[in-house]
Formats: C-alpha cells, structure tokens, sequence
C-alpha cells in the first residue's frame, strides 16, 4: 500500500474520538455481562486453540526476509507487525484425543504447505523467539527504527503528518499506535542488559515472536478460577521455554564486550522486548504486564473495557455473534497482559470464554509447541478441578516467579506448592508435581497414558537434561567465542545452526532431538 494511503487511513483512525470509544466498549461491557449470566459463553466442554508466528528468512543464509503479502494470502497465513512476520491461527478444538491431534496435524499440514511454497521464494519460514540476522545489506537497528513522515488530511479537513514505520505491516493499528495522543504511553524502545534502542513507532517490537495457547473454559463464570492458576504456571511454563538469550549484534551498546553479553544475556528478552517497547517508562505497572488475580468474570470484563486506550479504532458493522460488542473486541487488541481473557465467538453458539497464553516464545519445532498446548490445558483441568493448593501461592510470588524465568530460565530460583500443600524451591519436585498435574489433566480428558506422555515429553526432556533453547543457543554462542570467533560471527554461526537443526526437525521431530541423551 502507498504511504500515502497508508497515512490517510491512519488519519481516519485518529479522527475517533476517545471518549465516545470508551464510553461505547463499557456499554458493550454490559452487553458481555448479561450474556454471560444468559449461559451464553458456556461449552459443553473444555476447547482449544493455537496462535503461531514465525518470521521469514533468506534460505540460503538466514537472513532475515520481507514476505510479499500475495505470499501470504497464498499460504493462508496471517500478516502480524513486522513485513518478515506470519502468522497462523489453528481452529479450535475439543480438548481430547482427536483434538490434541487435529490441533498438531493442522499446524503440520498448514505449515507443510507454507514452507513448500516459501522454498520456491528460496524463503524459509522459521520458528523462533527472537531473530538475530538483519536482512542482507541492512542493520537491525536501521530496519527497526526506520520510519517517514507524510502528511494526510483528516476528516475534518485539517492537514498532520503522520509517522509511517518503513518495515511494518500496512496496519492503521499498528502505525496510529505512533501517532496519537496517547503515543508517549508506549516506550517505542527496548531495554535490556547492555541493548538500548530508541525508535519513534513500535515497529522494534518486531524483533519478536510466540506460541499462544488459548484454553475455552465450560463455564464462564468458572473463568477467574481458572485465570489464577494459569498465573501460578506462568513462571514455570515460561522457565522450561525460555529461546531468546541473544539480540542482533548491532542492537548492543558499542562499549560491551562479549563477555559482557554472554553473562548479562536474560533467557527471554522477548518478554522485555514487549513491555519496554510498550510500556510508558515514566509511570507504574503499563499496558503489557502481569496481571493481577481475578475475583469474578465480570472483573474480567471490565478491566478489558476499562483499560488505557492508544488507539480508538473506528469500528465497521458486521453479522458476528461479537459484533454486538464491537467496540469492547477492539478495545481488547491493545489489552496487552501475559495472561488475558477473551470473550468472543462468530456465532452465538459458538460464543466462548476462553484464556489466552501469552507468555510462551516460539519453539524449535511442532512438536515442542505442542507439548506446550498441551501441558497449559491439561494443567487448566488437573488443578482446577484437583484444587490443587498452588492456588494459595502469593500473587507476588507468582509475579516474581515470571520475572525470575525471564532472566534465568530453568536456573531460576521458583517458588511452587506442592500437591501434599508443601511450599518448595526445588525445581524438581516443582516440575514433578507440575508435569503430573498436566498428563491427570489430560488423561481425565481421554487420552491413553501413553498418549499423554508423548505430549509432554519434550518438556520432561527439558527438566530432565536441565537444557532450554536458551541455553542451548548460549552454550553454541560461548563454543564459537572459546574457538576465536568474534560476537558477529558467533552469533551468525548460533543463528543459522538453529535454523538447519530446525529444517531436520520443525515437522517430525523436537528440541529434544537436539540435545542427545
């Protein structure tokens, strides 16, 4: 799309006017809230879904590569912020046997397809937290800050130039997040150990990319119960998927070396990633955080309804079953939380609460992100119904233990309470106790022992040979610099090994497939 229609579309959406927004999504708060007491967001059972995103590189070298938007409709994929980003979304399914298979089988089939397609670009779609190659010729920074100004003319006929992100999606959205009123309540930067960057749009948010897990509860009104125990697995879901240690090379402070790096590196950068660029540095907790506990479903909904608004999209009538609430549906795109509620469904039959899972990066392979879905459901059936007495772990302990995972991973000091009601800090007993929990969920459902087994595990894998992505990704970047490698090189050589173990092993095989016995 030309800038220039581009900025105009941004125009339109800046002329919405705030206050009508909000005052329209709290009315659609109402609307949610007698639906729910209706029944209407009530399943006979526990369903599943999947969000899967990927970035794009050069096939020959892993550099990193736009994808031409026809490629996308050709693949069925989903355009996401940046141009080397897609996305695929699963169709939800029952939470048993068939639907954890049908869940893996789309995203091979689909991705099948895609990479088939790409390889005829010499493109490669890859799976991963957080690319470290900039497209051939260009520096990251420069791809991630670049940006023009045009001018448009708004509704009312007034002229104001607007900020156009050179490399992001042609999104209103996205670039009016840029633009507006409100635009210093996204830090438009990242800050990490020995990595500062300044953009002027959100376009370095791009760096990164996830796996989301989305759990449809039976029974709304059952949603906080349900909310408050995924905060309790976070950490420690998050510490066994811990992928992205490492940053692109010219993204670090010209005075640290790589010793530096190599010490300082956290284990998810890409949860940093997401808050800084987002986040307004100047004031509390910001739009992307851990959210607080749950006390009722309508709580829920109005936190969505309440929240900060960026962006007041103009909304477009539509047939859905949630286009009675629309303007709440795009309230919630920028309800940025680890953990967050949805309420949503294109038919009203088909209306469903449901939790997404927001704080897992991108996996080496299918089968890891799998075993992720799988291990998130299977604890949302095991602890909820079980009781399981992780549910009276402090709030604050639970926060610490996600922010503790992002900096070291599996080396994090986490704090669980066991089923027998004993509070721990040994990782074992931790994961022993989690990752029982998850294979009774999942055998409640349905599924064979067995099956449930090869679900998770590559995570039991994990916990076992105490070795994440992250570190494995480390471990190939400190080889390199111990055989004289400099950081550029290291990184490059870490980067494209992922890659080629990754083309072994997306569709058939799993991280575990990396690391031996």
């Amino acid at each position: 799309m030309p800038e220039e229609e581009l900025a105009a579309r941004v125009a339109d959406v800046l002329a919405v006017d705030a206050a009508d927004f909000r005052e329209r999504a709290q009315a659609d708060a109402a609307v949610i809230k007698d639906a729910v007491e209706e029944g209407v967001f009530d399943n006979p059972q526990a369903i599943v879904g999947l969000e899967y995103e990927f970035y794009a590189v050069k096939a020959d070298d892993c550099a990193l590569r736009r994808v031409p938007r026809r490629l996308l409709e050709l693949i069925g994929f989903e355009k996401e912020l940046g141009l080397h980003n897609a996305e695929m979304t699963t169709s939800p399914q029952p939470l048993n046997a068939p639907g954890l298979a049908a869940q893996e089988s789309e995203v091979k089939a689909r991705l099948q397809t895609a990479l088939d397609v790409t390889n005829s670009e010499r493109m490669r779609l890859v799976s991963d937290a957080l690319w470290t190659l900039p497209p051939e010729g260009e520096a990251a920074g420069t791809y991630l800050t670049d940006s023009v100004e045009r001018t448009a003319t708004a509704p009312d006929g007034t002229e104001r130039a607007i900020r156009i992100a050179t490399n992001m999606s042609d999104s209103a959205r996205y670039h009016a997040m840029a633009n507006t009123e409100q635009a210093d309540a996204a830090g438009m930067r990242i800050e990490a150990p020995n990595v500062s960057v300044q953009g002027d749009t959100v376009m370095p948010e791009s760096l990164i990319t996830s796996i989301q897990p989305h759990y449809q509860v039976a029974h709304a009104p059952d949603l906080p119960e349900y909310f408050n125990y995924a905060l309790r697995v976070a950490g420690p879901l998050l510490a066994l998927g811990v992928n992205s240690p490492f940053f692109p090379v010219d993204l670090y402070d010209d005075d640290a070396s790589a010793d530096d790096i190599l010490r300082d590196a956290w284990m998810e950068h890409r949860i940093s990633i997401f808050e800084t660029v987002l986040n307004d540095p100047t004031t509390g907790e910001g739009k992307v955080r851990f959210p607080h506990d749950l006390e009722t479903v309508d709580e829920a909904i109005d936190r969505v309804a309440d929240d900060d608004t960026i962006v007041p999209m103009p909304v477009a009538p539509g047939e859905r079953f949630d286009d009675q609430f629309p303007h709440f549906s795009r309230k919630h795109g920028t309800y940025w939380r680890w953990v967050r509620p949805v309420f949503g469904g294109p038919t009203r039959s088909a209306a469903n609460a449901r939790i997404e899972f927001r704080p897992i990066p991108a996996q080496p392979t299918v089968r890891d992100s799998i075993a992720f879905l799988a291990a998130f459901a299977g604890l949302m059936e095991s602890l909820t119904r079980l009781e399981h007495p992780v549910i009276e772990l402090d709030w604050q302990l639970a926060r610490g233990n996600f922010y503790a995972a992002m900096v070291d991973g599996l080396e994090a000091d986490l704090t669980w309470i066991t089923n027998d009601g004993k509070e721990t800090t040994d990782s074992l007993a931790l994961y022993e106790d989690l990752l029982a929990h998850a294979e009774d969920g999942l055998t409640n459902r349905g599924l064979s022992e067995e099956d449930a087994a090869k679900y998770l595990y590559p995570l039991r894998r994990r916990v076992r040979q105490e070795v994440t992505p992250a570190d494995w990704k480390r471990e190939q970047v400190r080889s390199a610099l111990d055989d004289g490698a400099d950081l550029d090189d290291a990184i490059a050589t870490m980067q494209r090994e992922y890659v080629s173990r990754q083309s072994e092993t997306l569709l058939e095989g799993s991280f575990a497939d990396w690391i031996g016995e």
